[in-house]
């Protein structure tokens, strides 16, 4: 199956009175993670957020769906073939080692690796390890028996190859160092430090390393017997992998680009980038949008033209001050600061451009939606419990329980209004009087949002924007098939679990955004971008 882009649907159709337009393209990946050249000179692309594996040609950048989102096959995020052809895939959120052959058919052959990440093969030895504080690397038994450790208490070990040496060298990126590791006793040798938190390690054919740092986003040659180091490329942060197709260098970064490294310095893309969903979206009052994308938090500028640059990269979890993984977000009370909703459960006020971070709360269960009132008060919902929070100062306060998956929150003056996925409706949470429900029947409301008395809900199972008047408790639907929650053809979404203390679960969120002048912003979590929906009244 040959896919021009990760979605493939009819287009949207909108109410009279109603355009839509796309602020940013839509992705191509959902992100690229590992990567290795495949037996049919193609690379092939685990991809972590889609739970697909992908094969691209390395000349022209067609893809090819090898396991679709709702697959045998749940999160992968390295991969490496053997000489029979045979690919063996980390599955990182379900912390284990599978292998798919060649003819497709899928099988666990190691199921105890927390936070699985790197893996490589090597003359009959498939070594896997974790990228975790106290990892292990391990060397696994195909047929399913019990591994050997070779190394245990590493600070997160990362994509690693055996050398020219028949040592195995690794990117540690805890320790910001690249080590080489004895198969036999474990004993250890750091061979590079003071990197850009290194997350690959690779052999070119002369023998040299070729290193991805996922902060700095440099690539790095690195010849260890002449002491010799060299930056390749510069490209934007969150870099992940490596592979060689003949002696062309390609690099796959998070956010779902694949570049080729033509000579030190010179780059061509073979995958242009995007958004890995994307989740939460808000608008300050100048008209910048911060879009919420996990790994990433970027801004669009107002009117900014639609192409390479207008995602502008405001921070991501490997920068200081990053509150974590990025999924709600509202416009804050101070100049230039964002409430964001991490995926580790907390509540951070976020300044970019001052790489601070203060946390307003920490400990809750799969936060969602965030609003702010006029008066500085947040409003926030716990999707996995159920409830929803306000906090109005340094205290914080539960002020609805027992709903079924609140995801959006909006507020309409001191008026709480609450998404429920789970039952299909939007309910208003108002001081002294009980819950009331304003609009039901519907499938899977997510984002919500509050403009000139109206509400805005993306409905994700009906592919739907809904206006809702809650004064009358009227409601229709102003866009439909609208790129948003699962992809045409998947049967159902995968669970993404945790990785590690980087990410709780990777739960979807199409968010909405109201722009001061009735801009409607929705997350195209199914293709990767951003819409802008408009009324011409």
């Amino acid at each position: 199956m040959i896919l021009p882009s990760r979605f493939a649907g009819p287009p949207a159709q909108l109410a009279e009175g109603w355009s839509m337009a796309r602020l940013t393209q839509p992705s191509r990946l959902s992100g690229a993670n590992g990567i290795a050249t495949g037996p049919d000179g193609r690379i092939w692309v685990a991809s972590v957020p889609s739970s697909s594996v992908n094969a691209i040609n390395p000349d022209f950048g067609a893809i090819e769906t090898i396991s679709p989102m709702d697959g045998a096959i749940t999160a992968p995020d390295d991969l490496v073939f053997d000489e029979a052809g045979n690919v063996y895939l980390t599955e990182i959120t379900l912390g284990r080692v599978a292998m798919r052959d060649t003819k497709g058919r899928v099988s666990v052959i190691q199921g105890d690796m927390p936070v699985a990440n790197p893996i490589t093969y090597h003359q009959g030895h498939l070594i896997a390890g974790e990228c975790r504080m106290d990892a292990r690397i391990m060397e696994l038994d195909r047929g399913g028996g019990a591994p050997r450790v070779i190394k245990d208490g590493i600070p997160m070990a990362n994509a690693f190859q055996v050398g020219p040496d028949g040592r195995l060298y690794a990117p540690i990126m805890g320790a910001n160092e690249i080590w080489a590791i004895d198969l036999a006793t474990g004993a250890h040798e750091v061979v590079a430090g003071d990197l850009g938190v290194p997350d690959s390690v690779k052999f070119d054919a002369k023998g040299r390393i070729v290193t991805t740092q996922v902060a700095s986003g440099q690539v790095l040659r690195l010849d260890v017997q002449a002491g010799t180091r060299e930056v390749l490329a510069q490209l934007p942060p969150g870099l992940d992998n490596v592979t060689f197709v003949g002696e062309r260098i390609f690099i796959s970064s998070i956010n779902g680009s694949i570049t080729e490294i033509l000579e030190p310095g010179k780059v061509r893309p073979l995958v242009e980038r995007g958004l890995q969903w994307p989740l939460g979206l808000a608008v300050d009052e100048a008209g910048t949008l911060f879009v919420a994308d996990g790994v990433y938090g970027y801004t669009i500028a107002p009117d900014a033209p639609v192409n390479a640059e207008t995602l502008q990269l405001a921070g991501m979890i490997f920068y200081p001050g990053c509150p974590g993984y990025m999924r709600g977000v509202a416009k804050g009370s101070a100049p230039g600061e964002w409430i964001i909703a991490t995926g580790l459960g907390s509540l951070a006020r976020y300044n970019p451009a001052q790489a601070t971070s203060d946390f307003i709360a920490h400990g809750y269960d799969i936060l969602m939606g965030v609003a702010v009132s006029d008066r500085g008060a947040i409003v926030f919902s716990e999707y996995g419990a159920g409830r929803v929070h306000v906090a109005p100062g340094p205290d914080i306060k539960m002020i609805a329980e027992g709903l079924d998956k609140p995801m959006g929150v909006a507020l309409i003056g001191d008026t709480a209004y609450v998404a429920e996925a789970g039952a299909g409706r939007i309910v208003k949470l108002q001081q002294g009087s009980p819950m009331d429900t304003v609009v039901d029947g519907l499938e899977r409301p997510e984002g919500l949002c509050a403009h000139d008395g109206k509400l805005y809900a993306v409905d994700t199972k009906a592919r739907a924007l809904i206006e809702i008047n809650p004064a009358r408790g009227t409601h229709a639907v102003i866009a439909s098939q609208l790129p948003v929650g699962a992809p045409h053809g998947v049967a159902h979404m995968p669970w993404l679990g945790p990785i590690g203390d980087m990410s709780g679960p990777m739960v979807n969120f199409a968010s909405v955004a109201a722009g001061t002048d009735g801009t409607i912003y929705v997350a195209a979590d199914a293709e990767g971008s951003v819409l802008a929906v408009r009324c011409a009244h």
